[in-house]
């Protein structure tokens, strides 16, 4: 065999051992009413976590922006895999997850929901309308006395791509946005909160950022063409979980000499473990089995909040005549978060049903005894413990 050969056998039995495909109806079924409900309890988290003091009403209102289209996005999802394995696997594609690293479906899946997102208004201008889907399919059961499976598969992506038109989806790249916070004068620096989001192509986490920067530019950043759109494609070229926070605030801090980030969170909104759908390791893994709990109650999403603060200014000549500020950040050294971090801190936290959370503190691991836990009970209502 080739060495070619041989590397592709290789990398298609690595992607076999980290992703599990989903190969019925009722699997794929059960993947999104679990990741429905926990969507749902982690904008309640959100929310507590702002009324906690943990983020502010801005940030807060940031992440229930992307949250709600992460909801989106798993919506639209489920109606492509309805009918996963109904109408024949090369008709009715089965979904790919994750099942050791984050739980949630892989990259490529997101890469082609936002290649089908760009053909939606094609496809909906040439593809029957769901009235007339549902009236073929009445049809077919007063004369075929049989499913309309093959009608039921064209009206599921029907309504797929009517969410890809009209919804505001989390795609893999979600482009940064600028708020306007303060500009009491026209000498006055103005202040930006700048954010964006991204689906890590490596961690398959959706991940969001959140940027506070001072603007000491002629023009107002958001309106300046020259700067913005290097602004936009910098920080998204630079939107991987593999880099440090401190790498990505130096690097856009040195490359823009008029806009200086003063602060910068990252937020992981995962992985995600179920004993059912995922392969985990570590205590959780214990846990989750001893909890067995009911189908939609077996899980626990990881929350992450990387936080970089600056400190201080210091001023650097970058030509003969020429100076500009840079920011020196408060690296954490001693604390949790460790040297390596790149971060002034780190939060970690945990959000798990009541009954996973009881088994967690009988077991009471060390590894997840500096964990923040948001429990969720009856009536959806979440509770946080230290």
């Amino acid at each position: 065999m080739s060495k070619t050969k041989k590397s592709m056998v290789s990398a298609k039995k690595a992607l076999t051992l980290d992703h599990k495909v989903l190969k019925n109806a009722q699997a794929t079924r059960r993947y999104f009413a679990k990741f429905e409900g926990i969507i749902k309890h982690l904008r309640g988290v959100a929310t507590l976590s702002e009324q906690e003091g943990r983020i502010t009403e801005s940030e807060a209102t940031i992440l229930q922006m992307y949250m709600l289209g992460l909801s989106y996005t798993f919506t639209a999802l489920s109606y492509k895999f309805l009918m996963a394995n109904r109408v024949g696997e090369h008709a009715a594609a089965l979904l790919s997850i994750d099942k050791t690293d984050s739980g949630f479906p892989v990259y490529t899946e997101l890469l082609q929901m936002a290649a089908d997102a760009l053909q939606a208004k094609q496809y909906l201008k040439s593809s029957a309308g769901q009235k007339k889907l549902k009236q073929d399919m009445v049809t077919h059961i007063l004369s075929e006395q049989s499913a309309p499976t093959k009608l039921q598969y064209a009206l599921s992506q029907r309504i797929y791509y009517e969410y890809l038109n009209d919804a505001s989806l989390f795609l893999p790249q979600n482009n940064p946005q600028g708020i306007w916070i303060r500009h009491k004068s026209t000498r006055e620096r103005r202040t930006y909160l700048l954010h964006w989001a991204c689906y890590d192509s490596q961690t398959n986490v959706p991940a969001v950022y959140i940027m506070e920067l001072e603007d000491v530019g002629r023009k107002a950043l958001p309106r300046d063409q020259k700067r913005w759109p290097r602004v936009k494609a910098h920080l998204m070229a630079q939107s991987m979980s593999a880099l440090k926070l401190v790498t990505i605030a130096r690097g856009f801090d040195r490359d823009f000499d008029d806009v200086h980030p003063k602060y910068l969170r990252r937020f992981h909104l995962g992985p995600m473990y179920s004993h059912k759908f995922t392969q985990q390791s570590g205590p959780l893994r214990e846990v989750l089995g001893e909890a067995k709990s009911k189908p939609g109650l077996d899980w626990a999403l990881a929350w992450t909040v990387e936080t970089l603060q600056s400190e201080n200014t210091i001023t650097e000549k970058t030509g003969m005549f020429s100076t500009a500020k840079r920011q020196i950040y408060d690296i954490d050294t001693l604390g949790l978060a460790g040297a390596g971090s790149g971060a002034t801190n780190i939060n970690r936290s945990l959000i798990l049903p009541h009954r996973a959370f009881q088994v967690l503190q009988e077991k009471n691991p060390q590894s997840l005894r500096a964990h923040r836990k948001y429990v969720v009970g009856k009536n959806a209502n979440i509770v946080s413990y230290k």
